[in-house]
């Protein structure tokens, strides 16, 4: 069985859990706290299986190790292309790329943990300066993404979930996390609720995993 390396509040973990339930491939779930012990992601014997010091990990049976959710996922993909997670047309492939990139490449990487803690530390950042840095940048990247999905369809894009919905949902958790007003993002919200009543969603949002805080 494969071994999935995350944390439950880690958003590139929440995607790579979707996925995984979506395709129906079942994982071990190991959690790495991102907090404790100074942050677990920065211990040795993890390191050696993700350099980057971050979460997810996914350990393959054979031991290899695959890093980055958006990686893992293509991989996912490969390997069980049933139920897709990208269109086979390439424009509306490349569209649904387009919005999961929106999340994990323009918002994500600017809403870590640790470039929140970073501000903290080099340049002061308080509570609240830290929670305002949060909203900017998804609010930057959600008002695009408002006007990128498409309007009459049940998900983002097309009538089944797609890396694009996955994206959205995970990053949507964070929002709410960080108390963004999400009233100016109607069909985000939309997509949000729609996918949550799968039970694929439902049982890989933060709350429900094991290693879950309140």
């Amino acid at each position: 069985m494969m071994t999935l390396y995350g944390y439950w509040r880690s958003t590139a973990a929440y995607r790579v859990r979707i996925a995984l339930n979506l395709k129906g491939i079942s994982a071990e779930h190991v959690s790495v706290h991102l907090v404790k012990d100074g942050g677990q992601q920065h211990m040795a014997d993890y390191v050696a299986k993700n350099p980057a010091h971050l979460v997810p990990s996914l350990e393959l049976e054979d031991g290899i190790v695959l890093t980055q959710s958006l990686a893992i996922i293509d991989y996912l993909e490969a390997v069980q292309p049933d139920p897709a997670l990208l269109p086979s047309d390439p424009i509306a492939r490349a569209k649904v790329l387009a919005a999961a990139h929106v999340v994990a490449m323009d918002i994500h990487p600017v809403n870590n943990l640790r470039v929140v803690a970073h501000l903290a530390d080099e340049f002061g950042a308080d509570a609240d300066a830290k929670r305002q840095w949060m909203c900017h940048w998804m609010a930057k990247g959600f008002t695009a993404l408002e006007q990128m999905v498409e309007r009459d369809t049940k998900f983002a894009f097309g009538d089944t979930p797609s890396l694009a919905d996955i994206c959205i949902v995970a990053q949507y958790y964070n929002a709410r996390r960080w108390g963004l007003d999400l009233t100016a993002y109607p069909r985000l919200t939309e997509i949000e609720e729609t996918c949550l009543a799968l039970p694929a969603f439902a049982a890989a949002k933060p709350e429900a995993q094991p290693d879950a805080q309140s």
